[in-house]
């Protein structure tokens, strides 16, 4: 039997990475799957997260706890993205090698990579420039995290994986008008104005930069792939020092077309107008996606259709949504 500990199974990708093992297990895979919510488990408390570690000793830890937002949040809070993601990261990566975890996998960002790079994004780009200023605390951590896993994997040997995916959305994303990330947050927006009957929407910035969106089932469906792929693969893939893998689909879409889809798909027939006096932040991140394609898996999700179910999702649960 194979115990495997999801920290951050409350989020949106944890919690569907969680529904995809349950599935698994339902198939008759030899499974155990632990959970903490954060009230039985405050992840940033090191004493805490070493007593589950030693006390549950789980084979494998899957790392998609995070403290996560959009611009307006790692603006405005930057403290608290830098120092809750590497509390987090620190405390469960070390304290699962202590307690004999050999298999564990970090969910990082794209945001890793500098602003100023060659597109689309390979591996290889990390650490070669400065970071897009707007959410550089975030993505310092999510360095981190993947330099954690590569020196106990060089110092100790374990089996310490990263995956770093593009930017996500689906049924469970964050709808917040101010912490969400760009898609929720655009889905919120037009629903609103075609309630309100409003006659337009102003998006922030310019409406172009462009960004890449994956699905949550299928960064559900790589991440799994990624963990279960043998270890002579993944090596013979990756390099000590550069281990990491990017997931996305290899497409990207400017904001403007983007609120375009969003605004046919909930309705919206209005003006969409943009604010150039607010942040546009990286003017595009689109993953060089071929290091995972080489290995067998690609996204299935369209981003059409995936618009279609989060926003179905949205109307089914906004009365339980915050604010």
């Amino acid at each position: 039997m194979k115990r495997i500990f999801i920290a951050g199974h409350r989020g949106m990708v944890g919690q569907t990475i969680l529904r995809k093992l349950e599935a698994r297990r339902a198939a008759g895979e030899a499974i155990e799957i632990l959970t903490r919510d954060r009230a039985a488990l405050d992840l940033t408390d090191q004493a805490a997260v070493r007593r589950f570690m030693q006390d549950e000793a789980p084979d494998a830890v899957i790392l998609a706890a995070a403290k996560v937002g959009g611009i307006h949040a790692n603006n405005t809070y930057p403290a608290e993205f830098i120092y809750e993601n590497l509390m987090i990261e620190c405390n469960i990566i070390h304290q699962a090698f202590a307690a004999g975890v050999q298999q564990l996998l970090f969910l990082g960002s794209s945001c890793i990579y500098p602003r100023e790079v060659a597109q689309p994004m390979r591996e290889t780009a990390l650490l070669t420039g400065t970071l897009e200023p707007t959410n550089e605390p975030y993505a310092i951590a999510k360095i981190a995290g993947i330099k954690l896993c590569e020196s106990y994997n060089r110092q100790h040997g374990t089996d310490y994986r990263s995956v770093m995916p593009t930017n996500l959305y689906g049924p469970g994303d964050n709808f917040h008008p101010d912490n969400s990330h760009v898609l929720p947050a655009l889905i919120r927006r037009f629903h609103e104005a075609a309630q309100d009957e409003s006659p337009a929407v102003t998006l922030w910035g310019t409406g172009t930069p462009r960004r890449e969106f994956l699905h949550v089932d299928d960064m559900a469906e790589a991440s799994l792939f990624v963990m279960d792929l043998p270890r002579d693969i993944y090596d013979a893939n990756t390099s000590p020092m550069l281990s990491h893998i990017n997931v996305g689909t290899g497409v990207d879409i400017s904001i403007m077309e983007l609120a375009r889809l969003i605004a046919a798909e909930v309705g919206f027939g209005g003006a969409i107008g943009t604010d150039p006096a607010k942040p546009d932040g990286t003017m595009r991140k689109l993953l060089d996606v071929s290091r995972l394609s080489n290995m067998g898996w690609a996204s299935r999700v369209s981003l059409r259709e995936g618009i279609r179910q989060t926003y179905k999702w949205f109307l089914e649960n906004q009365r339980d949504l915050r604010n």
